[in-house]
């Protein structure tokens, strides 16, 4: 692990933690495993009960041997039928709301379990708190009561660095004009409260910075305020970093609107995790594929892969170059098959059903390989899930000729693209990639002036092959008419994708090469491997380059190594500090640096700009530990923050894929 990486715990990692010390009943117990035979504390078991919104938090991060190790023996939601244990302690972890403190008092009254500690998800408003103090004295029971939490966990994260707050629809409702304003403002009240959480999660009060105007000045100053009140509230406590050191120390806030960057909405990825969203479904660590049933095309077979926290492979891959992705996962299975030999080499073992647990020789044996083959079979189960869905993904991009979209989106400036997007658009395709056609033209659209004629000749052709409705597409005209996006970030942002592969060449033949070698693959004989991929392949990938939110986040973090053109941009944004608990509103902006900073999004944001994101941190990383390796520093003794290492976490009111925006922006055309 690199020096910067030690300085820096990812949100992820400061989740769990939350969720563990308010499972072991709110008491430090730091790498604490219950069910470990080195333990000699006695085990107090317990019942954890949920409701829908707690479920998906802690499914997304934790799993039943996690929950084990903290003691709980059943996990089941509030809402289900559930069975008294009047001798056991229960764990509530739910959402404060009337029905659920219903719920709790009901269990109470009736004696469902020996001791209640209960936890909310976000803050239990002060009406609904007086009501369930109310209703706990009434019952006459108050002394089953141990505990109340207001846990500030109401986000979900799924990657180490990216949350969600769950909030479907938000673009489209803060750009509809029936939306009333009671509306806005109690959306606007939800999202600062969920940014909230995941401040207290990251225990550093930030700086905030966001455009003038909309949505994220709207909730920048609701946030503001609700961090002055817990400032002023909690200026003893340690819990969450109050001191006054300098701005290195800070962390940042970069609230941004949707409209920043629509193109990125719309836009195909060549990175593995990217194109697992945007092709299959990946909802809270799940990956869906649907695919055609061999034996009758009429039906429609679902399979689930379920990606673990501890998955290696992804936690190496998901960020990864598609093609990377497959050559490693190769690699990966050609190490397992070294180690697996050795193992039963050593053993004599190639399984724990071969071990004859009655047999008294060979015990050294025996001891290495029940040690030793519970981890490769772990590994082979993660290897062949990988290989399965690398192998779906590759028979998706031969079936939709994906490679033709990669290459027209990264050289749209390009003056044979149009010429090329026509002849894409010509082919008939049975509407197997029709949104992906749309999704192109929808790029084209924002990212350059199309001539009228061609405009006019893409929308019959779309409408041609089977596209009915273009209210989204009317959308996007108008906003691209009336947004006054920024011009620097908008040109920035041209350029990048313009010389996101300086040949085009490569782009078409690393795809091309990539489908000759392995389309033939994916006829079910994973675990064969994959075999060999096109040599020099590492010098066909794309270059890298930033999007316009990483080009936003550089600007505001390391402004010496701006541009001035995004500096201009970034220098106009608001600035607010909540530890100057005197005055209110907006201070006059400065520039400084900052080594950790939240970036969200409202409005909806993708798997695309975190990968973007976490490029440029990975990159800042790398050449600060280069630089301090070449200063001969002692890695020993030199901090993340004075090498110069970032932490950057990306979260957004909802995580969606291209074709839930385009939904959004055609609802958005027909109002």
């Amino acid at each position: 692990m690199s020096l910067v990486q030690t300085q820096f715990q990812s949100l992820r990692d400061r989740q769990i933690a939350s969720l563990e010390h308010m499972l072991n009943l709110n008491v430090n117990s730091a790498n604490t495993d219950l069910t470990s035979s080195s333990n000699f504390e006695e085990i107090i078991w317990k019942v954890l009960v949920l409701d829908t919104k707690s479920t998906a938090i802690v499914s997304s991060i934790l799993r039943v041997n996690d929950l084990l190790r903290c003691g709980i023996a059943i996990h089941s939601m509030i809402n289900s039928k559930r069975s008294p244990l009047p001798d056991v302690p229960v764990v509530y972890f739910v959402e404060p709301t009337i029905d659920n403190i219903s719920k709790i008092i009901s269990d109470l009254e009736n004696d469902y379990y020996s001791s209640f500690y209960i936890n909310f998800t976000s803050s239990l408003k002060r009406e609904l708190l007086e009501e369930f103090a109310k209703k706990v004295a009434l019952s006459g029971k108050s002394f089953k009561i141990k505990q109340v939490y207001d846990q500030y966990l109401d986000f979900i994260v799924t990657e180490p660095d990216l949350f969600s707050l769950d909030i479907k629809k938000i673009y489209s409702k803060f750009n509809n004009p029936n939306t009333t304003e009671d509306e806005i403002q109690s959306i606007a009240d939800q999202i600062s409260n969920g940014i909230f959480a995941s401040i207290i999660t990251m225990k550093n009060i930030p700086i905030i910075r966001c455009p003038r105007g909309g949505p994220a000045e709207m909730i920048a100053e609701k946030l503001n305020k609700k961090l002055r009140d817990y400032v002023i509230n909690t200026k003893t406590s340690s819990s969450v970093n109050h001191s006054n050191s300098d701005s290195l120390q800070r962390s940042v806030l970069v609230l941004l609107d949707r409209n920043i960057d629509l193109s990125a909405m719309f836009a195909h990825s060549w990175i593995y995790q990217c194109m697992v969203s945007d092709v299959f479904h990946l909802s809270r660590n799940t990956i869906t594929i649907e695919s055609k049933d061999e034996k009758d095309e009429t039906k429609i077979v679902t399979k689930q892969y379920d990606i673990d926290p501890k998955d290696f492979f992804w936690a190496k891959n998901a960020l990864s170059p598609f093609p990377e992705a497959v050559e490693n996962v190769e690699l990966e299975l050609s190490n397992y098959k070294k180690d697996a030999k050795e193992i039963s080499s050593k053993t004599g073992y190639s399984s724990l059903s071969d071990i004859d647990p009655n047999s008294t020789t060979d015990t050294v044996h025996i001891q290495q390989a029940i040690k030793a083959l519970p981890e490769l079979t772990s590994r082979k189960n993660i290897i062949d899930m990988h290989m399965k869905v690398l192998a779906s993904l590759l028979s998706e991009l031969e079936s939709k000729n994906l490679d033709s979209f990669f290459e027209i989106e990264q050289n749209f400036n390009d003056p044979k693209v149009q010429k090329q997007f026509l002849e894409i658009l010509e082919k008939k395709s049975k509407g197997n990639n029709l949104k992906d056609k749309f999704r192109t033209y929808l790029i084209l659209l924002l990212s350059s002036d199309l001539p009228p004629a061609f405009q006019e000749k893409c929308d019959n052709l779309l409408k041609e092959e089977g596209i009915e409705d273009l209210s989204s597409l009317n959308y996007i005209r108008r906003v691209k008419e009336v947004t006054k996006l920024s011009t620097s970030l908008q040109n920035g942002m041209n350029n990048n994708l313009a010389n996101s592969n300086s040949s085009q060449n490569n782009n078409s033949a690393l795809f091309t090469g990539l489908s000759s070698k392995l389309y033939g693959l994916t006829d079910g004989r994973i675990s064969e491997g994959f075999g060999s991929l096109i040599t020099g392949l590492k010098k066909l990938l794309p270059e890298k380059n930033q999007m316009p939110i990483t080009k936003i986040v550089e600007s505001i973090m390391e402004p010496l190594n701006s541009s001035q053109e995004n500096l201009a941009v970034t220098d106009d944004y608001l600035y607010f500090d909540p530890k100057h608990t005197r005055g209110v509103g907006s201070q006059k902006p400065k520039r400084q640096s900052y080594n950790e900073a939240i970036v969200f999004v409202v409005g909806g944001g993708n798997y695309l700009e975190y990968s973007n994101l976490q490029e440029w941190v990975n990159g800042n990383n790398n050449n600060s530990n280069s630089a301090a390796g070449n200063s001969g520093a002692n890695n020993s003794t030199v901090s993340g923050l004075n090498n110069g290492g970032k932490l950057v976490v990306y979260g957004s009111t909802d995580i969606i894929t291209a074709n839930e925006f385009l939904e959004e922006c055609s609802e958005l055309g027909k109002a």
